[in-house]
């Protein structure tokens, strides 16, 4: 039976008229494939039109060599709409936790015209030990990257971009007097994740955002943690977008 539908959809898609049919039937064949090997996972519409954004892809591209990129286009592509949001505002923007700098190159790029300077915080050794709220997923030195690697795949920036390797938090007093207006926070851990947040959000203009990468995934559960905790005597509420990210907007 199972196998008669796959070869059915296979058939018909195959033999479709044009190429909106045959986009259609592709992905009922991979709704119904993955039904069968995780059926927890659950389809939304087909035909969006992000998946069309020849431009995003491209810049995807550059990044999806790493394995750790693969499964991230969503979340980047999110970030990238997110910043429209705050590209009025005076301030400037930081990362904490570049990696290999995607999501800092997308903000980088986003404001190249403008005045703002980025702040982009990292290790570059990897994660810090682990507590016990963080779970079991992570090790310490996990995602462990070179800052050599950030700064060639930034190198089209370098004007706008200031790094501060070390373990957060301490190289945030060295940008204390400034305020931003994007903070993007994806660190995975519950510590990190918390110091970023008490640092930062008294620093968030009025309309800033920050947003946390790692906050609706259980692999990361300390991070959620120290959002939830944060936040909970803040006036802004925490929105939970379907990426798996977690972001507030400064009220």
């Amino acid at each position: 039976m199972i196998l008669r539908k796959f070869f059915t959809f296979l058939s018909l898609a195959r033999n479709a008229k044009t190429e909106r049919d045959k986009e259609a039937l592709n992905f009922r064949l991979a709704e119904f494939l993955s039904s069968l090997v995780y059926p927890k996972f659950t389809h939304t519409e087909e035909g969006k039109i992000w998946l069309q954004d020849q431009d995003f892809f491209k810049f995807y591209q550059k990044y999806r060599g790493n394995s750790q990129h693969y499964r991230s286009a969503d979340r980047k592509y999110f970030v990238n709409s997110l910043l429209c949001l705050v590209e009025h505002l005076p301030g400037d923007t930081a990362e904490c936790g570049v990696y290999r700098g995607a999501t800092s190159e997308l903000i980088c790029q986003k404001f190249q015209h403008q005045e703002k300077i980025h702040y982009a915080f990292d290790s570059f050794e990897g994660l810090s030990k682990p507590l016990d709220m963080d779970g079991e997923f992570w090790q310490t030195g996990s995602l462990t990257t070179s800052e050599d690697i950030a700064r060639q795949n930034l190198a089209s920036y370098s004007d706008k971009i200031k790094f501060y390797k070390g373990w957060i938090p301490e190289r945030f007093p060295e940008v204390n007097s400034e305020a931003f207006c994007f903070v993007h926070i994806d660190v995975d851990l519950y510590e990190p994740t918390l110091e970023s947040l008490k640092f930062f959000y008294p620093k968030l203009v009025v309309g800033g955002i920050i947003l946390c990468d790692d906050y609706g995934f259980s692999t990361c559960p300390g991070a959620k943690l120290a959002f939830d905790e944060y936040m909970s005597d803040k006036i802004e509420k925490i929105v939970h977008v379907p990426t798996g990210q977690a972001f507030i907007l400064k009220r």
